[in-house]
C-alpha cells in the first residue's frame, strides 16, 4: 500500500493520444489507468504514446511546466506558429489541431498561476480561472487574444478581490501577454474588476442576463457560455453552469434572443451563391474566415447547446451532441458538421501557408489562392451554413 498512489488520475478509452501525453508531460507521471465505468481496461505509458506520435506539441507543453518566468514561457509559446504547419502538414483533423494549440495555452496559464502564487503566496480563499472565447471551446488557432475570468469562493472578502486577486490576476493576464496571447480589446479579463468576483456575484450576472436579455446581455451570455475551467478549484463553477443552462433554456424570450444574436455574423455568399469578399481596406478582395465563416457555425452551435442543455462547449463536440440529444437532425448534423470541418480546414491551411512564407498568421483568405474546386466546395459549405441559420430564424429544428 505504501508505493501505491492515492487517488490516481484516470482517464476514458476515448481520451486522445496527445491529450494524456500533453497530462503526463505537464504532471510529471510516466503511467495513466484507462477506466470505463469505473473499471481498469487497461494502463498506457508515456514510452506508448511517444513511439506512435511527433511529441513536439508534448515538449512544449514539458518545457512550460518546467518554466520559471513568463519569460521563458514565451520563448516556448514562440514555436506554436511551427507546430501548427507541422500538424496542417502531417493531415491532422482540425479539431485535433485547435485542441493541441490550446493545450499549451491551458498549461501556459496554470504554470503563470502557480507562479503567481509563488510571489504572492498562497491564495486567500479558493479560486478558479476559467478562459472562454477560442481557448475556452478549445479552438485556438495560430492567432489568438485572451479572453478569462476569475470566479472566487464566497468568502471571499472585498480586500481579497482588490488586493490579492487584482494581484494575481494581472501577473497571469500579463505573462499571458508577454507569451503571445494578446490583452483582449474588449476588457473580457479577470483583470477587470467586473470578471473578478464571488460565485454569488456571478450567479447574479447570469441570472440578470437570462432575464433581461438587451444587446449587452446577449454578447456577455454568448462569451461566458463558453467558459471552461483552466486552474483552481472547478467545483466553484459545476453548479452553475448546470443552473444557468437550465434556466436560459428555460427561458423562451432569453432563446429567441440568443436566436437572433447567432444570425449577426452571416457566411460570404453574394448573389447566384458567389463568394462575396470583403469590398475596400486593406483586406480587399478576401474572405473573413474567423467572422464570415468559423463564426457562424460556433454561434449556431452555442443556440444548439442551449436548446438541448448540453454542457459540451467545443463547437464540434456541441454539434455531435445536438445531433444525439434530438436538436438536430441526423443528416442536418451530419452536412453541418462536414462544412464545419471543410471551413475550420480550409482558414487552418490558409494560417500554416502564411506561416511556411515567413508571415504572421491571419483569417483573411483571397478566393483567388484557392482552386476553381476547392472555391466550390466552400461555397457549398457556405450554402448549408446559411440554410441552417435559415432553420433556426424560422424556428425549424427548435425544442419547444
Amino acid at each position: 500500500a505504501a508505493v501505491m498512489t492515492p487517488d490516481p488520475l484516470t482517464l476514458s478509452p476515448s481520451a486522445i493520444g496527445s491529450d494524456v501525453l500533453h497530462l503526463m508531460m505537464e504532471r510529471r507521471i510516466g503511467h495513466i489507468p484507462i477506466c470505463d465505468g469505473g473499471k481498469l481496461v487497461g494502463i498506457v505509458s508515456q514510452s506508448d504514446l511517444t513511439r506512435f506520435q511527433a511529441v513536439s506539441s508534448a515538449e512544449l507543453v514539458s518545457e512550460i511546466s518546467a518554466a520559471s518566468t513568463a519569460e521563458e514561457i514565451a520563448k516556448v509559446t514562440a514555436r506554436i506558429p511551427q507546430l501548427l504547419v507541422q500538424l496542417v502538414a502531417g493531415g491532422n483533423r482540425h479539431e485535433i489541431v485547435t485542441r493541441l494549440i490550446t493545450d499549451i495555452a491551458d498549461t501556459a496559464t496554470r504554470r503563470l498561476l502557480a507562479l503567481a502564487e509563488a510571489a504572492l503566496g498562497p491564495a486567500p480563499v479558493p479560486y478558479l480561472w476559467l478562459a472562454c472565447g477560442s481557448q475556452g471551446r478549445q479552438e485556438q488557432t495560430g492567432v489568438s487574444d485572451q479572453d478569462n475570468c476569475l470566479f472566487l469562493d464566497n468568502s471571499a472578502t472585498e480586500a481579497d478581490r482588490t488586493g490579492y486577486f487584482a494581484e494575481l490576476a494581472r501577473f497571469v493576464s500579463d505573462g499571458l501577454h508577454t507569451c503571445g496571447y494578446v490583452y483582449c480589446p474588449g476588457e473580457m479579463m479577470a483583470t477587470n474588476p467586473r470578471w473578478c468576483q464571488p460565485v454569488s456575484v456571478w450567479k447574479t450576472y447570469f441570472d440578470g442576463w437570462i432575464r433581461k436579455p438587451d444587446p449587452e446581455a446577449q454578447m456577455l451570455a454568448s462569451v461566458m457560455f463558453d467558459l471552461r475551467p483552466i486552474g483552481g478549484d472547478r467545483s466553484l463553477f459545476a453548479d452553475l453552469q448546470a443552473e444557468t443552462l437550465e434556466a436560459a433554456s428555460r427561458n423562451s424570450i432569453f432563446v429567441a434572443h440568443m436566436v437572433a444574436n447567432s444570425l449577426k455574423h452571416t457566411p460570404p455568399l453574394g448573389l447566384l451563391r458567389g463568394l462575396a469578399t470583403i469590398r475596400s481596406g486593406e483586406h480587399k478582395n478576401a474572405l473573413d474566415m474567423k467572422h464570415n465563416g468559423v463564426v457562424p457555425v460556433v454561434d449556431l452551435g452555442r443556440v444548439y447547446a442551449l436548446q438541448g442543455r448540453l454542457g459540451a462547449v467545443n463547437t464540434r463536440a456541441r454539434l455531435e451532441a445536438a445531433e444525439q440529444a434530438g436538436v438536430l437532425s441526423s443528416a442536418g448534423a451530419a452536412d453541418l458538421i462536414d462544412a464545419y470541418d471543410l471551413i475550420a480546414e480550409t482558414r487552418l491551411a490558409h494560417q500554416a501557408g502564411l506561416v511556411k512564407q515567413g508571415r504572421a498568421p491571419d483569417n483573411f483568405l483571397a478566393p483567388v489562392d484557392l482552386s476553381e474546386f476547392e472555391r466550390s466546395h466552400l461555397r457549398d459549405a457556405f450554402v448549408v451554413v446559411k440554410t441552417m441559420q435559415s432553420a433556426i430564424g424560422h424556428g425549424r429544428g427548435m425544442l419547444s
